[in-house]
C-alpha cells in the first residue's frame, strides 16, 4: 500500500509538472526530491516489513541486513526523508546505514568485524574523507568542463534530423549516435558525483576498507564511471549506472515481484522517472534489450572463456555491441516525445528490437526460480566442502 500511495502521488505530481507548467523543459523544481523522498518511504516500508512482520527463515542475505526491527521515532522518520545532505539529488540509503551515521556506529549491522579481519587490518576509527571528497570534486569539475564544452557539439536532436537522416550512410549514423549520447553523461556524472561528495564531507558513505587497507567510500556512491564506459554487457552498464536507485529497484520490486520481475522493474522505473512517453519507450525496450543480452551471455559466452585472445575478442565485440544498445535505448529518455522517439527507431529500422525478439526466443535461458535454485545448490555444496575440510585439518 506504501508503495502504490506514494508512487501515485508522485506520479500525480509528475503529471501536473509535465502536461500543465512546462513540457519538454528540464528543470529543478519539487518533483527531483519527490523522487528522492518516494525512494526513502517506499524502502523504509518495506524494512519494517521484513524485520517485524516476516520471518526470519524467508528472508535474502540482503533482506536480513537491512531489515529494521525496532519501530522508528517520529524525529528518526523525518530525519531519515528530510536530512539536508540527499534531499535534492539524493542519493538515497537504507534507513539503517542512515541510522548508523548519526549514531556513530557505520557498518555495524553489516558485520564490519569480518570484513577487517579478512582484509588482515584492524582500524577502530573511522578515516577522513578529505582526500576523497577533493578526488570526487575534481571529478565534478572535470565533467561539468566536458559538458559544457561538448553539449552543443553532437547535439541528439541530429539522430533525428531529416536531412541528416537522408544524407549520412547508415554506418556513420550509428558512430555520431554514440558520440552524441557520450556528451549527454557527463552532466549525470557531474550531479551524482557531487551529491556523493556532500555525504562523503559529512561522513556519509564509508563502507569499510579494501584488501590493500584503503578506505572506501562508496557506501552511497551512485556511479562508476570507467565501468559505465568500458561495461561489456547490458547488465553491467545498468549495475554501475544510477546505482542506489538500481538498489531500491531491487529491493522493493526484482526480489519480490513473483512473475515477470525483469518487465516489472522497468516499468516500475518508467512510473518513478516521469510522465514523458520517451520514457517508457526507453524502459520498455530495455526489457527486450536485457532479456537478448542475458540469452546471449548464458548461450555464448562459454565458447570464448577457454583462452585469453577469445575473451578478450568477447569483451571488445560486447562493449561496442553494449555502447550501441545503450545509445539505441536511451534515445527516447532524451527526446521525450512518441514522435521523434519512433521517427529514430524507424530510421534504424527497428533492427535492436527484431534482433534481440529473435535472440530472446532463439536462445533458450533458464527461468529466474532454477537460477536461484542452482545458486543455492551450489552454496550448501560449497559450505560442505568447507566444512569437511575444516574437520579433516582439526583431526589432522
Amino acid at each position: 500500500y506504501c508503495l502504490v500511495v506514494a508512487l501515485g502521488y508522485l506520479s500525480f505530481c509528475q503529471i501536473t509538472r509535465v502536461y500543465v507548467f512546462d513540457y519538454g523543459m528540464y528543470s529543478a523544481d519539487f518533483t527531483g526530491p519527490m523522487m528522492v523522498i518516494t525512494q526513502k518511504i517506499t524502502s523504509l516500508a518495506f524494512e519494517i516489513h521484513d524485520g517485524m512482520a516476516r520471518k526470519e527463515e524467508h528472508l535474502t542475505p540482503g533482506q536480513k541486513i537491512l531489515a529494521i526491527r525496532r519501530m522508528p521515532s517520529l524525529l528518526e522518520y523525518f530525519s531519515y526523508n528530510c536530512n539536508f545532505m540527499g534531499i535534492l539529488a539524493g542519493p538515497t540509503c537504507s534507513y539503517n546505514d542512515y541510522i548508523g551515521f548519526i549514531e556513530g556506529e557505520p557498518r555495524r549491522h553489516r558485520d564490519l568485524e569480518a570484513n577487517r579481519k579478512a582484509n588482515g587490518m584492524l582500524k577502530q576509527s573511522e578515516p577522513s574523507p578529505n582526500m576523497v571528497v577533493v578526488r570526487k570534486l575534481a571529478t565534478c569539475f572535470f565533467s561539468l568542463m566536458v559538458f559544457l564544452s561538448v553539449c552543443k557539439v553532437c547535439p541528439v536532436e541530429r539522430n533525428v534530423d531529416d536531412d541528416f537522416i537522408a544524407s549520412t550512410p547508415f554506418y556513420a549514423r550509428v558512430v555520431y549516435l554514440y558520440l552524441s549520447m557520450l556528451t549527454t553523461r557527463p552532466k549525470y556524472y557531474f550531479v551524482w558525483t557531487l551529491a556523493d561528495a556532500i555525504n562523503n564531507a559529512a561522513g556519509f558513505g564509508f563502507n569499510g576498507y579494501n584488501i590493500d587497507g584503503s578506505p572506501r567510500w562508496d557506501l552511497i556512491s551512485n556511479l562508476r564511471i570507467l565501468d559505465i564506459e568500458f561495461a561489456t554487457s547490458f547488465k553491467v552498464f545498468l549495475d554501475n549506472w544510477n546505482i542506489q536507485t538500481a538498489h531500491w529497484l531491487k529491493r522493493v520490486c526484482y526480489e519480490r515481484c513473483p512473475y515477470n520481475p525483469t518487465a516489472a522493474t522497468f516499468i516500475l522505473s518508467a512510473m518513478w522517472h516521469g510522465a514523458y512517453p520517451g520514457y517508457y519507450l526507453t524502459f520498455l525496450t530495455g526489457i527486450v534489450i536485457t532479456l537478448a543480452a542475458r540469452a546471449v551471455r548464458h548461450n555464448v559466452r562459454p565458447y570464448f572463456l577457454g583462452s585469453d585472445t577469445h575473451k578478450l575478442i568477447y569483451d571488445i565485440i560486447t562493449w561496442a555491441a553494449t555502447q550501441i544498445a545503450i545509445c539505441y535505448t536511451v534515445v527516447p529518455f532524451v527526446l521525450l516525445s512518441v514522435g521523434p522517439s519512433i521517427k529514430f527507431y524507424r530510421s534504424c529500422y527497428f533492427s535492436l528490437h527484431i534482433g534481440c525478439i529473435l535472440l530472446a526466443v532463439a536462445l533458450p535461458v533458464k527461468p529466474r526460480h532454477l537460477r536461484l535454485k542452482d545458486q543455492q545448490k551450489n552454496l550448501r555444496h560449497l559450505e560442505a566442502t568447507d566444512s569437511n575440510c575444516n574437520q579433516k585439518a582439526k583431526t589432522t
